[in-house]
């Protein structure tokens, strides 16, 4: 089954988290001094923000799957959008390892796809936005889109 992902870039990591775990009536599944998620059942939703330099507001969206099987067919459509797709590979990115892909819609927004396989106890760094729509090779090899770009 998949999940929406949503990651906003904030201000204030404090005032956010209290805000969405009001809002979602949850606490965060992930907490970290510059992150937070919440993986969500209702809605299904990975709802993340982070305070890691980035211009406050949506940092990018994106479709996480649940399997392998899964994320062969989240490629598989990416590359029938008929738009670059940056295909990161294993990467470690917000707090996670994961395998994952990225590509930017018609009007220049990121979208990720991706499969999560376990924790990690460092963020990560990946591509700039600019990287991923025009579907270039991150510089820094570390592999996550969740930072600045």
């Amino acid at each position: 089954m998949q999940r929406l992902h949503v990651h906003v870039a904030v201000a204030a990591l404090e005032p956010a988290v209290r805000f969405y775990s009001t809002l979602f009536g949850a606490e965060p599944t992930v907490l970290k001094p510059d992150y937070a998620k919440w993986r969500l059942e209702d809605p299904r939703v990975n709802f993340a923000i982070s305070q890691r330099g980035g211009k406050p507001g949506i940092e990018h969206l994106g479709i996480e799957v649940d399997s392998r099987a899964e994320l062969d067919e989240a490629y598989a459509r990416l590359k029938a959008a008929d738009r670059p797709v940056l295909e990161e590979g294993a990467v470690t990115c917000c707090y996670a390892k994961s395998e994952k892909a990225w590509i930017s819609d018609p009007a220049g927004i990121a979208w990720e796809t991706f499969y999560t396989s376990g924790l990690a106890t460092e963020y990560g760094e990946g591509p700039s936005a600019a990287e991923i729509a025009g579907a270039t090779q991150p510089s820094s090899g570390t592999g996550c889109g969740c930072g600045p770009s």
